[in-house]
């Protein structure tokens, strides 16, 4: 196996995340609001017009809706005076000057729609396009970052941010600023317009607006330990069955069923009883908002009956002021919902500029050196290296390879076999000492061209959902297809693939579980003869197959490294006997090194090594 116990500690997740949004869970709040928002803001100035052009869209959208009721109002005076003076014989009503306020009215709506609409479509291209600059630059910023990163972190960790948090930001980004605009444009509008009607109807209606707060305030602080209670147990319960989904292999063979189910019992107990207490205490909001509604309601029809008695204001105003209170109410609830949202999308916003301010390495940065041809002469000359600078692992290692020559690493789990060749490849640089190829440094070469020459197949198969064709042309873009069925050829791959449906056309899942663990590897091996480097690594690359193709690989594995320095990382000792050279790696030191009869000879680890793996192999 690979050796984990070298590499930075990997931080577990508490499981996936649930959604989240307005009065549906948990709030994940930013660590630094202010820094996150001023981020997002200067990230979105690009689009500084656009925002600007919402923002005065959506403040006329208010404008002419506000306006509707008052003039709407005025249809009703006009009725109920017209039927005044019918009564007493003076007149009667004017359907015509009602008709022209009715077709104002309806004008007044349409424009408010357009410019609603058009304020949408604008801030949705906006939106779509600050996530695809955001999308494009986490894709780039993940070539650029270090190993280490990746190493130090858990996959789906790094997965969240590009879906997740992003979608959750562009929802945010989408929904809130718009709403808020528009909520903040009712509000004052509304109660321009109720002054222009009644100052003490006005006073009234405005009293509603500090109790109202505080009653969501009250509700909001009852549900939102409810809430959190409710996504942790929803990321528990995801992880749970992502585990079992992905895990029944091993539950199956331990008998372990009930157990899960058990288990899963217990958290989803947990989860009902959270979310019924969140969702029971939210959905009392608006209950409370409608009675202090109508309380507002009933007030004003009294102070408007009064006054219209006394001739004060028109019956219609009563009409408009009623329907400015129902107005005034719904923004208020938009703003207590929109903030939960701005929360979430600020969260989100920072874990992404988290990632985007990571630090990276250029791959392709100036280099003093250029690399045009390599010979294949490697040497590693008293390199000192450690994840961490306080933890060193490799201590003090020399070695000199010649081109051509094969090089087997050897050594216990733990001893930086895996490690040695992660400098190699620049995926880390060392502490101290140099690492030279054809006597440069490499570091005096960019990571692109340095790994120009290198090619490697290791134990943990890495393939992507596509064809079969297309996993192994991975190793050289430019292949034919001739040219890709000769090298599954020489990895002794291409029986099996011709046996399988659709044959070089089959296209393997996401986990490439549609063949098995052996067919995997043969073909990373395909795909690296495919490649055709200088250097080749092969970390134990013929672990997961049988002793007969292994011994058809090796036969093709002496053909592709004639001429060619290949770094050969194994644990079975008997298949690397024929190496130029056998480090013998323990602590992250070379403590032998030596050909096959040499490192016998000298009855030393290598010899205990062998030989133990000699006689588990007789009994």
């Amino acid at each position: 196996m690979a050796e984990n116990n070298n590499q930075t500690p990997r931080r577990h997740s508490g499981g996936m995340r649930g959604p989240h949004g307005p009065g549906m869970g948990a709030v994940e709040k930013p660590k630094n609001f202010k820094k996150a928002f001023k981020d997002l803001m200067l990230y979105i100035g690009h689009y500084k017009f656009g925002v600007f052009a919402v923002m005065i869209l959506a403040a006329g959208s208010t404008v002419f809706t506000v306006v509707g009721p008052k003039i709407m109002g005025h249809a009703t005076t006009e009725l109920a005076n017209g039927l005044m003076r019918k009564v007493a014989g003076t007149g009667g009503i004017n359907f015509d000057k009602i008709a022209h306020i009715l077709l104002l009215t309806l004008a007044l709506y349409l424009i408010s729609a357009f410019v609603s609409f058009l304020q949408g479509w604008i801030m949705t291209g906006i939106t779509q396009k600050v996530v695809y600059q955001m999308r494009k630059e986490i894709a780039e910023k993940i070539n650029r970052m270090p190993m280490k990163y990746f190493e130090s972190r858990p996959i789906g960790e790094v997965l969240s941010r590009i879906t997740n948090d992003v979608d959750t930001l562009g929802m945010g980004l989408n929904q809130s600023i718009t709403m808020i605009i528009t909520a903040v444009a009712t509000i004052v509008g509304v109660i321009i317009m109720m002054l222009t009607i009644s100052p003490m109807m006005t006073l009234i209606a405005v009293v509603m607006i500090p109790v109202s707060v505080i009653l969501m305030a009250i509700v909001i602080k009852m549900s939102q330990k409810y809430f959190k209670q409710q996504q942790n147990s929803l990321g528990v319960i995801n992880g749970q069955v992502e585990e079992s989904f992905s895990g029944q292999q091993v539950i199956k063979a331990f008998n372990r069923e009930q157990q899960t189910i058990n288990e899963f019992g217990k958290t989803n107990d947990q989860l009902y009883t959270s979310a019924w207490k969140s969702q029971f205490f939210s959905g009392t909001m608006m209950p409370l908002m409608n009675f202090v509604g109508y309380l507002g309601y009933a007030g004003v029809a009294i102070a408007g009956g009064m006054l219209a008695i006394r001739n004060v204001i028109g019956i219609g105003d009563i009409q408009a002021f009623i329907q400015y209170v129902r107005n005034l109410t719904q923004p208020m609830a938009q703003i207590s919902q929109v903030m939960n949202q701005v929360q979430s999308m600020t969260a989100a916003s920072e874990r992404v500029f988290q990632l985007l301010h990571e630090e990276e390495t250029d791959l392709q940065e100036d280099a003093p050196l250029p690399l045009d041809t390599v010979r294949g002469e490697v040497e590693f000359d008293h390199v000192q290296f450690g994840y961490h600078p306080e933890q060193v692992i490799i201590h003090d290692f020399s070695a000199k390879v010649e081109p051509g020559q094969m090089i087997a690493i050897v050594g216990p789990t733990g001893a930086g076999k895996t490690t040695m060749v992660k400098l190699l490849m620049r995926f880390y640089d060392v502490n101290k000492g140099e690492i030279r190829l054809d006597g440069q440094d490499i570091r005096t070469f960019s990571r692109l061209d340095l790994r120009k020459y290198f090619s490697m197949v290791l134990q943990d198969t890495w393939l992507f959902s596509g064809t079969i064709r297309e996993n192994i042309r991975y190793g050289r873009l430019d292949a034919t297809d001739e040219e890709v069925e000769a090298a599954a050829k020489a990895a002794h791959a291409d029986h099996f693939i011709r046996t399988l449906p659709g044959g070089y056309d089959m296209v393997l899942n996401e986990e490439a579980s549609n063949i098995s663990q052996g067919q995997k590897q043969l073909l990373t091996i395909a795909r690296a003869m495919l490649a055709d480097r200088r250097i080749l690594i092969l970390d134990e690359a013929t672990s997961s197959v049988d002793t007969r193709t292994e011994r058809q690989i090796q036969s093709a594995m002496q053909r592709l490294m004639e001429g060619r320095t290949s770094f050969v990382i194994a644990h079975r000792l008997s298949t690397i006997k024929d190496a130029d050279l056998i480090l013998v790696m323990n602590h992250g030191d070379i403590v032998e090194q030596g050909t096959h009869d040499e490192l016998l000879a000298k009855n030393g680890a290598y010899a205990d090594l062998y030989n133990s793996q000699f006689s588990e192999e007789a009994e």
